[in-house]
């Protein structure tokens, strides 16, 4: 099969910009991985003026292909966020068929050590929908919806173990419960004690809310880190309008609320109200009090 891709790809392996080209095979009839085409190419290039990444689709022999063409920059923000994770499984389980100067091989060895700089930024994105997930979950019960509280704890769940995975210094899958299952055997039967209990389904939601109220709890400081160091870096209280425009924490921006609202609860940061022209009306400001 490589053969007959080789004319496609060949010519982006001449060109300058061209960091990097993997091929990614189907192994099984139905393959997620590969998107169910028969094979992808991905080819990293250092910049691409007209788009950071574009697509194209092709057939021969009765099988498919996709090749997808994808910037540095980009594909390190697919990384860094797990805004795309299949790129993730595309690099880690690619077979490299063009390497400029050792880039993909470099780029491999940096997914499995897992620097723990993007380590802490990983679990701060899992830990802010985990926290959002949770608080909706726990909204759904109260108001008696329990078939959509069900579902968000779900997806709680999820997160959850996701954010397992990258405490023990992995990336996580599209398999991820296959990994949690081994990493971290706690949220794996918290898992199955949602999904394979006997109780009626309202019971179920109820206690796994005790549950994971628990597990959350006892990994806000480990899992917020990324927040923390970042509030940390200066004296004084933040506004909220100056941490949701801080450049370090637009990845998780749209969950931040979530995250500073739990941990203020929690007093794992202080708030402190500051004087506005209103009277009787303060502006909320956050500040860390404890770096530990």
């Amino acid at each position: 099969m490589e053969d007959l891709l080789r004319p496609i790809y060949q010519e982006r392996a001449s060109d300058r910009d061209t960091l990097g080209i993997l091929l990614i095979e189907k192994t099984r009839p139905n393959s997620p991985l590969t998107d169910d085409f028969d094979v992808i190419l991905l080819i990293i290039v250092e910049d691409n003026e007209d788009q950071p990444w574009h697509v194209k689709h092709y057939e021969f022999d009765d099988k498919t292909a996709a090749l997808h063409v994808v910037t540095e920059e980009l594909l390190m923000q697919w990384i860094d966020t797990s805004s795309y994770r299949r790129a993730v499984e595309w690099v880690i389980y690619g077979k490299v068929i063009f390497d400029r100067n050792e880039y993909i091989s470099d780029l491999k060895e940096q997914l499995r050590s897992f620097p723990s700089v993007k380590r802490d930024l990983r679990k701060a994105i899992e830990f802010g929908k985990l926290v959002k997930s949770y608080s909706e979950a726990k909204d759904l019960y109260e108001t008696l919806h329990f078939k959509d509280a069900y579902s968000r704890m779900i997806n709680s769940l999820h997160y959850l173990a996701r954010l397992a995975v990258i405490e023990k210094g992995f990336h996580p899958e599209v398999t991820v419960w296959q990994q949690v299952r081994y990493i971290d055997p706690e949220v794996y039967k918290l898992y199955e004690e949602l999904t394979e209990s006997n109780e009626d389904i309202e019971k179920r939601v109820q206690l796994m809310i005790l549950a994971i109220d628990f597990v959350i709890s006892t990994r806000a400081r480990y899992s917020a880190k990324h927040l923390l160091d970042t509030m940390g870096e200066r004296e004084g209280s933040w506004s909220y309008s100056e941490l949701k425009t801080h450049p370090y924490l637009l990845s998780y921006g749209l969950d931040l609320t979530a995250i500073v609202s739990y941990l203020a609860e929690k007093n794992i940061i202080k708030t402190e109200r500051v004087e506005t022209k209103g009277v009787g009306v303060y502006q909320r400001k956050y500040l860390v009090t404890d770096k530990e």
